[in-house]
């Protein structure tokens, strides 16, 4: 039997005033449908839109449509930040591991799943490519599923394959996925992944994500042997360290030999790259970050990034006070595995200053901030001056040791702020 296509008009057809749609995550985001769906704009009513991260437009978070779209999503990207903002989107805080289960167990009961698929092999079967994160879930728990069958759509190895007979409408497309450059990285970046690097054991599993840092580890860890993957995410910059056999995975003891990961993210090197290697495998996000999981490999050492982390160890990563900037995502699902993992070793990594020069090290976290890394998970932050380790120090010393590394124009402010805080009554002597 051969899979039949419909327009995208005819597929979205199902979708009715009310009901919850899922958004293919990331790359994956599939940009024909949305479009379809966002044309029938004038004929719904109270849509809810739930997705984590996508690339590329959000066209249902314009004003002109807020009463018939309404998106309440996991996490927030820059194509849905401004509706947040505006108070015509929301956001929805929870781990990355525990968003499958809003679907499977009805807590968010899915009417309609749109996702972008590669073509089906012989046997039948589709591959939910780039992102198979929460996307399994929704796919397996929606009440109709429409797939994008594109191309261009690399076929990943893992918990993606799904057989076209699940989908209730399919349509064609020929688009290039979403990409996500990566620019020539800084001299605070490198000495950042440098410090990051130096943390890194022989035969350690890595967890990191997207971004300047990640890649400047990355690009840190060419004279290492032996390093596993087990991370929710990765993307261009793990391809020379395979390469280099910098990356062999002997020694973890999940999926030894194999990249595992949830999702990625870069350019099409990369998909080219995950397209039917079977030393990749893209695996459903209740089990990828599971604590449970990431603990039993060796020295898993987890890279995150922060917003800003105050003087006793609180680690904002989603807001900027009360502006919801990303989400909570994955870092306490790897940041808690790693503490767990016999080696293990749990990092916050950030430059030391904003791009205002504010230093991202703060007496107290802006008012309305988000604590996404307790301060009692925290264990070894890194900024461009160096590592500081908290695990076992008192709110004193844990003050003394960030301080040490926080931008040397700040430090005065931040020990005056210290010793106010921890001595009080007392008047603190500056020295000229």
């Amino acid at each position: 039997m051969q899979p039949e296509f419909v327009s995208a008009a005819r597929a979205v057809s199902v979708l009715k005033s009310g009901d919850r749609v899922f958004i293919h995550s990331v790359a994956a985001a599939p940009s024909v449908l949305i479009e379809a769906m966002t044309d029938r704009a004038a004929e719904l009513r109270g849509v809810e839109v739930v997705h984590l991260h996508t690339e590329g437009p959000a066209p249902y978070t314009r004003p002109e449509f807020a009463g018939s779209f309404h998106a309440n999503v996991m996490f927030v990207g820059a194509n849905v930040r401004p509706a947040v903002e505006a108070g015509l989107a929301d956001y929805i805080p929870v781990f990355l591991s525990e968003v499958p289960n809003l679907f499977r167990k009805g807590i968010m009961p899915l009417d309609v799943a749109m996702v972008q698929v590669s073509p089906p092999d012989r046997h039948g079967y589709c591959s939910l490519g780039v992102s198979v994160d929460v996307s399994r879930a929704a796919v397996q728990s929606a009440k109709h599923v429409i797939a994008q069958v594109n191309p261009q759509m690399p076929r990943t190895h893992g918990d993606g394959l799904i057989h076209f007979s699940q989908f209730d409408a399919m349509v064609e497309s020929n688009v290039p996925l979403y990409e996500h450059g990566h620019p020539a990285l800084s001299q605070v970046e490198l000495a950042i992944g440098r410090h990051c690097a130096g943390l890194v054991e022989d035969g350690a599993t890595i967890q990191m994500g997207i971004g300047a840092i990640p890649d400047a580890v990355l690009a840190a860890l060419t004279g290492h042997k032996r390093l596993g993957i087990h991370t929710e995410m990765f993307s261009d910059g793990l391809i020379d360290l395979v390469k280099r056999g910098v990356v062999t995975g002997q020694d973890k003891k999940n999926h030894p030999g194999k990249i595992v990961s949830s999702f990625v993210m870069g350019t099409r090197k990369l998909y080219d790259f995950v397209d039917d290697n079977p030393l990749v495998v893209l695996l459903d996000i209740a089990y990828v970050n599971d604590t449970a999981v990431i603990r039993r490999n060796p020295k898993v050492t987890a890279i995150n990034s922060a917003i800003e982390i105050d003087l006793t160890g609180q680690v904002c990563a989603d807001s900027i006070g009360t502006r919801q900037y990303s989400g909570v995502g994955g870092q306490m699902d790897f940041i808690r595995g790693a503490s767990l993992s016999e080696g293990g070793k749990p990092v916050i990594a950030l430059p030391s200053v904003t791009s205002r020069g504010e230093s991202r090290i703060t007496p107290c976290l802006k008012q309305g901030a988000g604590v996404v890394t307790t301060r009692a998970h925290v264990q070894y932050v890194v900024t461009e001056y160096g590592v500081a380790y908290l695990y076992g120090k008192n709110l004193r010393q844990r003050a003394a040791a960030l301080i040490e590394i926080a931008h040397p124009d700040h430090r005065a402010r931040l020990e005056e702020e210290a010793f106010r805080r921890f001595n009080p009554g007392l008047t603190p002597v500056r020295s000229n």
